[in-house]
């Protein structure tokens, strides 16, 4: 089967809300008033891969920023997306569990960054579980440590691509809030 990936749409909600709860610990999953809040704040970085019958089996999202690590408040709060700022973000990368290990994650991955280089970003960012570094480090993401994130009351590692690391270098603002 094929599929195709697409700009999210207001009525992918349901959709999108269920791979999420498939995909994540309770505890981790964006729930329906957040993913709603994303679909409708940033859906130029929201993007959803779906088969011929028109079923999403899978998704990639996140907010633009300045930071250049992804603190927690930015998962609830879709007003810290920012449209000029310089990193983009990912909050999320969803794939059904029988649609693994087909590059659908690599398909959506592979279609973040490309958003983001052509709308002038400094880079994406990141976090995730140990486990899932080496995957990461495939595409040119860089491990920066542990994160000071607790989501979902698990460990994350700050995971960050810098298209040019000499203008990335530069400051950007580390805190929430700013």
């Amino acid at each position: 089967m094929e599929y195709t990936i697409r700009e999210v749409r207001t009525e992918d909600l349901a959709g999108v809300t269920a791979l999420e709860a498939e995909c994540f610990p309770a505890a981790e999953a964006a729930e329906e008033a957040s993913l709603r809040q994303r679909i409708a704040a940033f859906p130029g970085s929201f993007f959803v891969a779906e088969d011929e019958d028109g079923r999403i089996i899978g998704m990639i999202n996140g907010a633009v920023t300045d930071r250049r690590t992804i603190c927690d408040e930015m998962f609830e709060d879709a007003g810290m997306h920012r449209e000029d700022g310089a990193y983009q973000s990912i909050f999320g990368l969803d794939v059904a569990p029988d649609w693994r290990r087909r590059g659908v994650a690599a398909a959506l991955m592979e279609r973040m960054i490309r958003g983001a280089k052509e709308a002038g970003r400094r880079g994406l960012i990141l976090t995730c579980k140990d486990r899932l570094i080496p995957y990461y480090e495939k595409f040119g993401y860089r491990n920066l440590g542990v994160s000071a994130s607790v989501h979902g009351g698990a460990v994350w590692y700050d995971m960050i691509l810098e298209f040019d690391r000499t203008e990335a270098s530069g400051p950007a603002a580390n805190t929430c809030g700013e």
